[in-house]
């Protein structure tokens, strides 16, 4: 896992830090970590051009020792100083270094550089860049050098991932200590480039993270065993499509049955179970006829470990119904696309003891908890916490990236997503997979993060299966694509 903190508890573990070590050790530690990270990033280190973008606090330091050991390595470093105040120490260790301060001319050496190392604001900074903070970041981003940002890009929440306003798009992150939410989640993710973690020595003094994101040995989807029939690797039911939306019952029965399901009970009416069995003759399928339901009809389904319920099923008094029945049951349930609208008017219905898994995007998501859908894009590790609270449940936050919330745990952040899966379906195959993990016996938030993380990977797979060489992909795509997610998992946990 990749764990990350919130600048308070980082500020608290550096403070106990300092207190052990000599003044000054730590910027020294942080700064020999950044200079060395940007010394890899350089063709020669020896007369190349950097540029050092320095505002009043830590970070500011962070950059001008930096600078000054890369400086006694002959490269041409100079500095452009942002506000009033500057780190009067790390300035003149830049200075003794052959160093300089541009009294003006910012513009033409950042257009000039080879690399920029942004030292602008620190982890604690609030809101967007104001002048001329705002105007360097952008020159910055016009110029052809490389932008190293140090701890976190000024600009970005450390602790949310908000970008209020201007803010530094780096290609570089070079963060101390531990990661930051802001580092993992969008839009904040998106300015960060490659983040790399420098170790200061913070860990035992770190509490428990704040968000996790997930490495390919942390992903342990459920494996058969010798003993194993299909009853026990998990059956999972799927209560999905109507007349008129068909198309999602047949993706999310594809997305359980390449999920790892034992079995796939998939009911619905008429048309989409003769399309179901047309396309996916592994799965046991049941008519319902139209009109309103109750239990009885999840017994003619048969017996199941898990529900998956809404793709394509209609908001109207069945589709009511049928969900009411589902959620009765003691058994773990997903439910996702029109099943969130059934629950957005029937808050009441997920009152109950067993694992419920939603899956809404910011939109649903909205609709659920009362919030703008503009705010939730926002700040989205904030909602994401809210919903789960408020609705006692797992709450998966589809988008840029994918978060994972349950009350007072680590919101789990999914780090496979890509732009390939914004398209029609997507979804449909995520459900049907995830509720094929829960019915396999995964807890909630790990059979959400674990299908996060598979499905994204499979769609990286599908868009590209030649390295350099991607290409559109459907959500169709993304079902043929499973099994290889799967493999590639395997890989890392044998």
């Amino acid at each position: 896992m990749r764990y990350a903190h919130e600048v308070g508890k980082v500020r608290a573990a550096e403070r106990a830090l300092m207190a052990r070590l000599p003044d000054g050790a730590l910027m020294q530690r942080a700064a020999a970590g950044l200079a060395s990270v940007c010394a890899r990033l350089l063709p020669a280190v020896y007369g190349s051009r950097v540029v050092l973008l320095v505002g009043g606090g830590d970070n500011g330091g962070d950059a001008l020792y930096a600078g000054a050991r890369l400086a006694r390595r002959g490269a041409r470093v100079h500095a452009v100083q942002a506000g009033s105040k500057i780190h009067e120490a790390g300035l003149a260790d830049l200075l003794a270094a052959g160093g300089r301060l541009l009294p003006g001319g910012a513009e033409a050496a950042i257009a000039g550089a080879d690399l920029v190392i942004d030292g602008l604001t620190g982890i604690g900074g609030t809101g967007g860049l104001r002048e001329p903070h705002a105007r360097y970041a952008a020159l910055a981003a016009e110029s052809t050098a490389l932008v190293v940002a140090c701890d976190v890009p000024s600009g970005v929440d450390a602790s949310t991932g908000r970008v209020d306003g201007a803010a530094v798009h780096a290609d570089v992150t070079v963060t101390f200590g531990t990661y930051k939410p802001g580092l993992l989640i969008d839009p904040g993710a998106s300015r960060c480039g490659v983040v790399e973690l420098v170790d200061i020595g913070l860990g035992p003094d770190l509490p428990d993270p704040d968000v996790v994101a997930p490495r390919p040995a942390d992903v342990q989807p459920p494996e058969p065993a010798a003993e194993s029939d299909k009853y026990r690797r998990g059956v999972v039911g799927i209560l999905a499509g109507g007349d008129e939306f068909t198309g999602a019952a047949v993706l999310c029965a594809g997305g359980a049955v390449h999920g790892g399901a034992g079995m796939v009970r998939f009911a619905s009416v008429a048309h989409p179970v003769e399309l179901v069995r047309h396309r996916w003759p592994e799965a046991v399928t049941t008519v319902i006829e139209p009109g309103r339901h109750d239990a009885k009809v999840l017994q003619r389904i048969g017996r199941v470990q898990s529900w998956v319920v809404g793709p394509g099923l209609g908001t109207g008094d069945a589709a009511e119904s049928l969900i009411e029945a589902v959620l009765s049951t003691d058994l773990p349930v997903l439910v996702d696309a029109d099943g969130l609208t059934v629950l957005a008017r029937r808050r009441d219905l997920l009152a109950r003891a067993a694992p419920t898994v939603l899956t809404p995007h910011a939109g649903e998501l909205s609709r659920l908890i009362a919030a703008d859908r503009a705010a939730i894009e926002a700040a989205r590790l904030d909602h994401v916490r809210r919903a789960a609270a408020e609705l006692s449940a797992t709450v998966l936050l589809k988008g840029s990236t994918t978060l994972v919330a349950e009350a007072d745990r680590p919101v789990r952040v999914n780090p496979t997503g890509t732009p390939r899966l914004a398209t029609a379906g997507t979804g449909d195959v995520l459900s049907g997979l995830i509720g094929a993990l829960l019915a396999g016996g995964l807890p909630a938030l790990d059979a959400a993060a674990a299908g996060a993380y598979l499905h994204g990977l499979a769609a990286r797979l599908a868009a590209a299966p030649t390295p350099g060489a991607e290409s559109p992909i459907s959500a169709h795509d993304v079902i043929k694509a499973l099994p290889a997610a799967f493999r590639t998992i395997a890989t890392h946990t044998r």
